[in-house]
């Protein structure tokens, strides 16, 4: 018969002693044990569950009177133009039709588009045109370079910049909207024949131009382009 030695027995005597001690404690309640984890109230649970968060202070809103919330949408729109006139009504109709529409963004914009409207006119640049102005707008300038090009006719044209650019006119016509800019705007150009002569213009001379033009947009539409409608050459 085998004798276990001192040491074996110690250990021995250690392990039962912590299995029951091991047993003793998980088998016990203790009242805050979380409940068995269910995946299809989980989700449930979560959304009705008020959201909870560490280091939030919850301010109190200032309450609004009636109506203030809609004119703080115009402050833009009064910004820009005095309220109570005729163009700040049809900038705020423009306004409610299309609430990401700011005045002062949308000549930035028309800016760059006259731009590119006159060089592409005087290039003869069909491509440019077709995406900037309407249907009607885009045949009336395709003709006219059709006709000069017949007669073998060049435009050489120098953009100096932008004078002067103001919103003279703004309505919804329909989910149209319509807003008409007078634009003067300095120039250098001269139209030259076929063998080269100058026939209308001044290849040397900055001459004044003033227009009046027309965008307009769908405020249905997902395109946000605005597109040259009308054109108007003041004198």
């Amino acid at each position: 018969m085998e004798f276990f030695d001192f040491g074996t027995i110690f250990f021995l005597i250690a392990a039962v002693v912590i299995f029951f001690q091991l047993r003793n404690v998980l088998g016990r309640r203790t009242g805050n044990e979380r409940p068995p984890f269910d995946p299809y109230t989980a989700g449930r649970a979560a959304k009705d569950a008020p959201a909870k968060s560490e280091n939030v202070v919850s301010l109190p809103r200032a309450k609004r009177a009636p109506g203030e919330e809609k004119e703080d949408a115009y402050a833009p729109i009064d910004a820009f133009e005095k309220p109570g006139s005729d163009l700040n009504k049809g900038l705020r109709a423009i306004r409610d039709a299309d609430p990401t529409f700011e005045p002062k963004t949308f000549v930035d914009g028309a800016k760059m588009a006259y731009e590119m409207i006159v060089m592409a006119y005087a290039d003869g640049d069909r491509k440019t045109l077709k995406n900037l102005l309407s249907r009607e707008v885009f045949d009336g300038f395709v003709a006219a370079i059709a006709d000069r090009e017949g007669r073998s006719e060049k435009v050489q044209s120098s953009f100096v910049g932008i004078d002067k650019i103001n919103i003279v006119g703004a309505e919804m016509k329909g989910s149209e909207a319509h807003v008409t800019l007078r634009i003067v705007s300095e120039l250098i150009s001269a139209t030259r024949d076929k063998a080269g002569e100058v026939i209308d213009g001044d290849p040397e001379t900055v001459a004044e131009v003033k227009d009046v033009w027309t965008f307009a947009r769908d405020t249905r539409s997902k395109d946000p382009n605005w597109k040259l409608v009308a054109t108007e050459e003041e004198d």
